[in-house]
């Protein structure tokens, strides 16, 4: 496994080479990769997904008490518990014990909201998982993206996300939207030999391509990599630390200004002076700011929710509240891409035909390997998916694109007779066609 280890690092410009050198540092060929190899190679380049960060629930608690308000209240409670003791009076534990709970319900809020949002996050993106169609162990099938591996040869048709960097091999031209990554506002033609990068989207054609790269090594993963690790701080938190600031520096300007006074000028006993300290500590910070913000923003957040907003980070909603002018682009909407056929709504023109073979041709007109959404419901609509290739050979079919707005299926039956079956637009099925034969049909109701 040398190679691939160069494959890893980087070593190899797989990009610009000619294909058939990509087989060969990649030491796989047409047929795919097997199961055990892309186990293998699993162990070697990782799975198909950009790295996740791995918090601590303790520091991530923690954290929420590390900032310049809880800082105050923090020496607060160690005066109150360590100083204040003396006089013949035990340690201040009421001022103690209330401080404390204020940090512990601020953090608690904090903690419970950003964490539930964020597990709502990872559960939608995880939901939103590409999968593809991966030639592995001869065959073709439906797997999850990130089991893909360089090497692997994938399928790309119409609709389809490129599930990693690949590059196409023989076919027909592709029409690739990347305007994702690149800032392309058309769709941009791919060659067969041309890399495509994960995260674009097939507008056009169908082709078949050979993995190059996966994961944070992708032109994807480069640039969330970059943009990951930016390290910016929100208008929420600036406000925040300024006034803690300010409260820190007057504070300790108080404090000293207090200790001079009542020390050396008054000679005060020191329980007294602590007490007083100890008075100008929480009198001088807005010691419910942190949770009255966490509790208001919490309550937005579960608003939101309802809406179907997901909400990472409470303070971007403080950030949302500030914006001027939104620009937004719509570029989908989010199905179950799950298709279904109503034989009731299927109306019939033709003399002499009914439903049922109306349905047949439009499984006929469907591939029955490495299917879309539409033909994986035609071909599911038979009783057997075989029926759809029953007693027929095969000639030629012609895959769905923009342009015909159609596919075709053209076959000869048993009896040696040729024919075509069309689905698509009913305006691009609606023709008469004259077949090798003498038989003449008309869109995907002749037979």
């Amino acid at each position: 496994m040398g190679g691939l280890e160069e494959i890893r690092n980087e070593a190899v410009d797989l990009e610009n080479i000619p294909i058939e050198e990509v087989f060969e540092q990649l030491k796989c060929t047409r047929q795919g990769l097997t199961s055990d190899e892309g186990a293998q190679r699993v162990e070697i380049f990782g799975l198909n997904k950009l790295e996740e960060k791995k918090e601590s629930k303790v520091l991530k608690f923690l954290g929420f008490m590390w900032n310049p308000l809880s800082w105050v209240m923090e020496m607060a409670a160690i005066m109150a518990i360590a100083l204040a003791n003396g006089g013949g009076k035990p340690p201040d534990w009421q001022d103690f014990v209330g401080i404390i709970v204020l940090l512990v319900i601020n953090s608690t809020i904090s903690f419970i909201e950003e964490n539930n949002a964020g597990n709502a996050a990872a559960a939608l993106m995880a939901n939103l998982a590409p999968k593809t169609k991966v030639l592995r162990d001869g065959r073709w099938g439906e797997q999850e993206a990130s089991i893909l591996v360089p090497g692997d040869i994938v399928s790309i048709k119409l609709g389809d996300i490129v599930p990693a960097d690949a590059r196409l091999l023989e076919g027909d031209p592709l029409k690739i939207d990347q305007s994702g990554l690149t800032g392309e506002s058309l769709p941009v033609t791919k060659n067969p030999g041309d890399e495509v990068f994960s995260g674009s989207t097939c507008k056009q054609g169908e082709i078949e391509a050979v993995v190059i790269a996966t994961g944070v090594h992708t032109f994807f993963g480069k640039a969330a990599h970059l943009v990951d690790s930016t390290n910016q701080v929100g208008h929420f938190q600036q406000v925040l630390t300024a006034i803690g600031n300010f409260c820190i520096v007057s504070i300790a300007v108080g404090i000293v200004i207090e200790i001079i006074v009542m020390f050396p000028i008054q000679r005060r006993k020191y329980r007294a002076g602590i007490e007083n300290l100890l008075v100008l500590l929480i009198g001088g910070i807005p010691i419910a700011m942190p949770t009255v913000l966490s509790v208001t923003m919490a309550i937005g957040s579960h608003k939101l929710s309802q809406q179907g907003a997901i909400t990472k980070r409470m303070t971007a909603i403080e950030e949302l509240a500030g914006m001027d002018v939104l620009c937004s682009d719509k570029t989908g909407t989010l199905t179950l891409n799950k298709l279904s056929v109503d034989k009731n709504l299927v109306e019939v023109f033709a003399k002499g035909v009914d439903k049922e073979h109306v349905l047949l041709l439009a499984a006929r007109a469907s591939r029955v390997e490495n299917q879309d959404a539409i033909d994986a419901c035609m071909v599911g609509m038979l009783a057997d998916p075989k029926e759809a290739r029953a007693g027929i050979r095969e000639v030629h079919f012609l895959p769905f694109n923009p342009t015909d707005k159609r596919t075709a299926l053209t076959y000869i039956d048993a009896e040696g007779n040729w024919h075509r079956a069309s689905k698509g637009a009913p305006e691009q099925v609606d023709y008469p066609v004259q077949l090798q034969g003498g038989c003449e049909e008309k869109g995907a109701l002749c037979d």
